[in-house]
């Protein structure tokens, strides 16, 4: 893929079958490109920036459609170049025709991603908040839309520049001494630095913490539902999904494979995963089965541990699985209604929940919980949360580049090594915010938008 950064580029930005389309025009030849095909009370070439004008596209004497033209001018839009939004009627036909005519005065077709990468170089937004308009387009709940808005308006940006410029002081004041050598001085008082890089990593691994929650809001929240067989793990997906997704039967067994059902509870999206029951088996195929449960078990943030005798323990039920750092677990009584285990239930150290998914009971506390266990309250607070897995990559590795920096610190490092730990900070750092990066990073991550974008 060849990137002309001078051509003028056109594409729809809203899917062409609708009421109403969006053509989007950007480069320094848009107005005059536009003004080729557009006839209105005066040229495009004589608006003023940001101006909304009425009128027609047309191929030579014949009208193709009535439009309204936006004009931006350079630097004031979203590419920071000259553009043209037209708004067109939404016909595949008319969309079609009206491409076909701007790319006859000049235009070519945009590549994936294009403008948003044009805004990148223009200097319109960073990496990361390029990175973000995707996630906004992809949000389907109000969890993912807050923690990719709280990136795109730049908070996240603000953040790792700061930790970004405080290293690059120290970067310099360590360089300095370098020039000075020979007289053997300190610019950079030791004490004060250990200080300085212990609270850049606090706030690293604080921001690479985040990634876990921020992915399952981005992503779902994956709640995987255990435990033996004909404990009620189906008719609870069901009930969770409000639909009959899992098939429910007395028969031990009868879920071989794993179910998902999607739920948004609270404006979270939540991924419930029904899987075959835990037990010991000669059929392969049940055996598959329960692999996929342990498999289902490593990825989820919440594990339900399901159970009708409230004498069993997690580690006799779940065998082998131990809770990661994160993941939460909770135990629910099931068929509660029956009243099988009677009124005081053995203790665990899991929270317990009763239930009865055939009656409705428990099952608000049962959400509370869920809410609980993936609270998107500091998301919408706008607080800063990771959510891009290729951020986590890059803070994971400046979290241990600033520990290395940290241990040649107390063995007293010589500054040359030292300067080279921090400059490995600065430059991962500088990897998502776009200060560092490289074309074939670029083309990668915009080839993942839509046209138009």
């Amino acid at each position: 893929m060849i990137y002309d950064e001078n051509d003028t580029i056109v594409a729809p930005a809203t899917p062409a079958g609708g009421a109403l389309c969006v053509i989007r025009l950007s480069g320094k030849d848009a107005i005059a490109v536009c003004d080729g095909v557009f006839r209105g009370r005066k040229s495009l070439r004589e608006a003023k920036p940001s101006t909304v004008h009425y009128g027609n596209i047309v191929d030579g004497q014949e009208v193709v459609d009535d439009v309204v033209a936006t004009v931006y001018r350079a630097p004031h839009s979203y590419t920071g170049e000259d553009s043209v939004e037209l708004s067109a009627h939404g016909s595949r036909y008319v969309v079609e025709r009206i491409l076909s005519l701007l790319v006859q005065q000049g235009a070519r077709m945009a590549e994936a991603g294009e403008f948003t990468r044009r805004a990148f170089l223009a200097g319109c937004m960073d990496l990361s908040q390029a990175e973000a308009v995707a996630d906004i387009i992809a949000a389907d709940s109000r969890a993912s839309h807050a923690v990719a808005s709280t990136q795109m308006r730049g908070s996240y940006s603000s953040l790792l520049s700061q930790l970004r410029e405080r290293l690059v002081r120290i970067t310099s004041l360590l360089e300095l001494e370098l020039d000075f050598s020979e007289e053997d001085v300190e610019f950079a008082d030791r004490a004060e630095l250990r200080t300085l890089l212990a609270e850049l990593r606090g706030e690293v691994v604080r921001l690479a913490d985040s990634f876990m929650l921020g992915n399952a809001l981005k992503c779902g929240v994956t709640v995987a539902i255990v435990g033996r067989p004909n404990v009620g793990k189906s008719t609870l997906l069901n009930a969770l999904a409000g639909e009959d997704r899992a098939m429910v039967s007395d028969i031990a067994g009868t879920t071989r494979d794993t179910i998902e059902a999607l739920a948004n509870i609270g404006g979270v999206t939540y991924r419930f995963v029904d899987t075959a029951g835990l037990h010991s088996t000669s059929d392969a195929v049940e055996r598959m089965g329960i692999e996929r449960t342990v498999a289902a078990l490593q990825k989820a943030l919440i594990v339900l541990w399901l159970t009708d005798d409230a004498t069993t323990k997690f580690e006799d039920d779940i065998v082998g699985f131990e809770p990661t750092v994160g993941q939460k677990v909770y135990r629910v009584l099931t068929k509660c209604d029956l009243k099988l285990n009677g009124d005081n239930p053995a203790p665990s150290k899991y929270p317990t929940i009763a239930i009865s998914a055939k009656s409705g009971e428990g099952m608000s506390q049962l959400c509370e919980c869920l809410q609980q266990a993936a609270d998107a309250t500091t998301a919408y607070a706008g607080d800063v949360i990771v959510s891009n897995r290729r951020h986590y990559e890059a803070l994971r590795q400046a979290a241990d580049a600033l520990l290395q920096s940290l241990q040649g610190l107390d063995s007293n490092l010589p500054t040359d090594l030292l300067s080279e730990d921090i400059r490995q900070v600065v430059y991962h750092i500088g990897t998502i915010t776009g200060e560092i990066t490289s074309d074939d990073i670029l083309k990668t991550i915009f080839s993942t938008f839509c046209i138009g974008k």
